[in-house]
């Protein structure tokens, strides 16, 4: 009864100036604004390409309290969480720990690490209140954004100062998430300038064991950050921000305590995080049909996790989008990025190198051209980058929109994109066991990277269509077929002797090579239906079956089941939201996963729901359940033996929040 009653007095509340989807038209919902496919403003309605839209209103009725969670919503994007603070996230199959074909950015900051390849989403925490849209492309985005966009791009867009002026205090806790709260506040510095100041903290509790036994897997992370937005004249806007996090989790994880060892043994470690970013963004208007950005970023991570290491990386990039006379539009740009990392590896796992720099280069062309005005749109383009271990990649895209009528919309697009090494492909050494050998030697199993490891190389047809079936109906429907090529394998490399560590032993190595390839094929959709006044449904469906092949020299056991296995062939997301009373809100969202074949996970169903109080203008609260269906259950297993998986539990936690 007390958790009843501390439940009864939380909350959730968004800012005022945010608009109310529900009471949107259907036409003002395709004439939604997006950034994320050409680097420049376009309706939604418009867009050749399978996006989807999480809007501010969306991301405050989800009840989600991290970013992981709100992409489920997303249909066509797969999301699995491993343990309380990892999560398995990618888009359109391929799904692992480190997604290493999804394209994550922030504002437009890529936060993709060379490392592993992929996201760490346990530091991705910034303020959900703060972000304004979350954008998420399912399809190849490499013409505009680079290498390792190949199945997807998810661009995190946060809200202007202007849009948070004043003070926000969150305060809220439960059984899963104990403790968590924001404090904010938005302001003005003299004429033309508007800022905001946060920090924000939480603490998570453990999740069971697959015993039921405490998985050790607790954490808690600490974080402050600021945003100015700065008019300089009137052609000139200027925007700066940053942040820096401090935290700890807990990683059971696995680790080999000698070359005489048959196996791996459990840990449990505590993972210390921190890092920083800061980022400024310069836009200049030259005139209605011209204007430039120049953005610059530093950002740098550290984290003792299975390999000690510290990044930091700046980035570089400037864009121009003109008109060319009257029926083309023209976005071009270039980029440069210097990473450097410094890592401790151990017996277990190390990079060799242990430090290594690096230097990306790159530049892109797009071009739109209206054969037929308000009508039909062709749009070419292509990015041209090099990086340090493949030298020269070329990624072009083609892309044709029509608008039939005013209600119908159809759009095509071929689209070529790569996927670049990572440090843990070229230089990894991580040892798996020991076993006797012939004559009185060891044999220590191993896995080595390989310096010549290439791209992994992606071929993408899609078509779509996107609907207003009547004046409260729409749907917007992707299909696709993905040819793969040159995917990675594991395979069997030439035996070599090691005097050290102790005893003299021979290394029987395992390395990566590209022979594997195949072909995914599936399809999207996503309908919004507002059935009357006070009651709006959104469900979705994703289906996609992959199909991988070995080339006749590989020998890899394991490759194709984790390919086609790692994601599920059916989902579906239904989302409600309903107007009880005046002041009262219901929502509830429903997530079906269908069975992974790797790992033998059992398909789940994930119910979340909550009720919202508005009791005043400044002041909001609600009660949220998660995972209600069941008591725990498990969404992933890590291929690659990084971390244990531990049980999802079933949570439920109380919000308070008030606006000054």
């Amino acid at each position: 009864m007390r958790l009843v009653a501390s439940l009864l007095v939380s909350s959730i509340i968004s800012f005022a100036q945010q608009p109310d989807l529900t009471q949107l038209s259907l036409e003002d919902l395709m004439n939604t604004k997006v950034t994320s496919v050409s680097k420049k403003e376009q309706s939604l309605s418009r867009t050749a390409a399978a996006i989807f839209v999480i809007s501010a209103e969306d991301i405050r009725r989800s009840g989600a309290t991290n970013i992981p969670d709100l992409l489920r919503m997303v249909p066509g994007v797969d999301v699995a969480q491993i343990d309380a603070n990892t999560w398995a996230i990618s888009v359109r199959g391929l799904n692992g720990r480190f997604s290493n074909e999804l394209l994550v950015l922030v504002d437009g900051r890529n936060v993709y690490t060379p490392s592993f390849g992929g996201v760490l989403w346990d530091t991705l925490n910034l303020p959900l209140e703060d972000i304004e849209r979350i954008e998420v492309i399912r399809g190849p985005g490499g013409t505009i954004w680079g290498a390792n966009a190949v199945n997807g791009v998810i661009n995190i867009i946060t809200k202007k100062a202007t849009e948070t002026q004043g003070g926000v205090v969150v305060a809220g806790g439960g059984n899963l998430d104990q403790a968590f709260g924001t404090v904010q506040y938005g302001g003005g510095l003299g004429k033309g300038t508007e800022y905001r100041v946060y920090t924000k903290y939480f603490n998570q509790d453990h999740m069971p064991g697959s015993g039921g036994s405490n998985g050790d897997d607790a954490w808690h992370l600490l974080q402050a950050g600021f945003r100015s937005d700065s008019s300089l004249s009137p052609k000139d806007t200027l925007t700066v921000q940053g942040a820096l996090y401090s935290g700890e989790e807990g990683s059971p994880t696995f680790f080999l305590p000698s070359v005489l060892s048959p196996g791996y043994q459990n840990t449990d470690q505590a993972v210390n995080l921190s890092g920083e970013f800061l980022q400024s963004d310069w836009n200049h208007v030259y005139s209605a049909r011209s204007d430039t950005l120049l953005q610059v970023s530093f950002d740098r991570y550290k984290r003792d996790d299975i390999l000690t290491e510290e990044r930091s990386t700046f980035a570089l990039d400037f864009q121009h989008h003109f008109a060319w006379g009257s029926r083309q539009d023209v976005v071009w740009g270039a980029g440069y990025s210097f990473s450097d990392s410094n890592s401790q590896g151990n017996f277990t796992f190390a990079l060799n190198p242990a430090d290594l720099s690096m230097q990306l280069f790159s530049a892109f062309l797009q071009d739109e051209v209206a054969l037929v005005p308000d009508k039909l749109y062709l749009t070419l383009g292509t990015k041209l980058e090099h990086n340090l271990y493949t030298g020269f990649n070329l990624m072009p895209s083609a892309r044709v929109s029509w608008t039939v009528s005013k209600r119908h919309m159809l759009w095509a697009a071929v689209s070529q994109a790569d996927r670049t090494p990572s440090e843990s492909d070229v230089a990894v050494r991580a040892n798996i066991g020991g076993l006797p050998g012939p004559g009185g030697t060891p044999l220590l199993l191993a896995f080595v990277g390989n310096p010549h490891f290439n791209d992994e190389k992606l071929i993408a047809y899609e078509l779509g269509y996107r609907v207003e079936v009547a004046t409260h109906l729409s749907m917007d429907l992707a299909t696709y077929y993905s040819d793969y090529d040159h995917e990675q394998t594991s395979e069997p490399a030439a035996p070599f002797f090691e005097a050290t560590p102790s005893p003299p032993h021979l290394v029987v190595p395992e390395t990566f090579q590209n022979l594997m390839h195949g072909e995914a094929h599936g399809f999207e959709v996503a309908v919004n239906w507002k059935a009357n006044d006070r009651w709006t449904l959104s469900p979705g469906y994703a289906f996609e079956q992959i199909h991988m092949h070995l080339d006749p020299a590989s020998q890899d056991k394991t490759s194709v089941l984790n390919a086609e296995g790692s994601s599920p062939v059916h989902g579906a997301q239904l989302r409600s939201h309903f107007d009880l009373v005046r002041g009262i809100g219901w929502d509830a969202s429903a997530y079906f996963t269908d069975t992974l074949r790797s790992g033998n996970i059992p398909s789940y169903t994930r119910l979340d729901t909550g009720l919202t109080w508005r009791l005043a203008e400044a002041l909001a609260m609600s009660v949220v359940g998660q995972n209600l269906v069941q008591d725990r259950h498990l969404e992933f297993l890590d291929d690659n033996g990084t971390v244990r998986a531990t049980l999802i539990k079933r949570g439920a936690y109380a919000k308070l929040t008030w606006q000054f």
